[in-house]
């Protein structure tokens, strides 16, 4: 198995939209920041992070890439409150019909 974190395995990252791959991607890059730091002053303990966020990092640049080139695709995201309103648009317009048909008549 490769080395990185567990949450960023390749079958985790095709579960992510695009922005939360953004999101990731910017932590990764400011956590091998903060480790670039700790190891130049000395204070860095396990040296090894810093060869898993880099490889964190490639993983999540290959997977946005072979979303472009449309190798993988991007999860659809779900958006239910959208939907529950569009219910509430298309009973308003069915109580207003009714009466609009009311006012035809007369």
């Amino acid at each position: 198995m490769a080395i990185g974190t567990k949450e960023l395995a390749v079958t985790e990252l095709d579960s992510f939209e695009n922005e939360r791959l953004a999101e990731e991607l910017k932590k990764a890059k400011a956590e091998l920041f903060n480790l670039r730091f700790q190891s130049a002053t000395g204070q860095l303990e396990n040296h090894g992070r810093v060869r898993q966020v880099k490889r964190d990092i490639a993983r999540i640049y290959t997977v946005l890439r072979e979303r472009e080139l449309g190798i993988r695709v991007a999860p659809v995201a779900e958006a239910p409150a959208k939907k529950s309103s569009a219910k509430k648009a298309s009973t308003k317009k069915t109580e207003q019909a009714p009466a609009a048909a009311e006012t035809k008549e007369a």
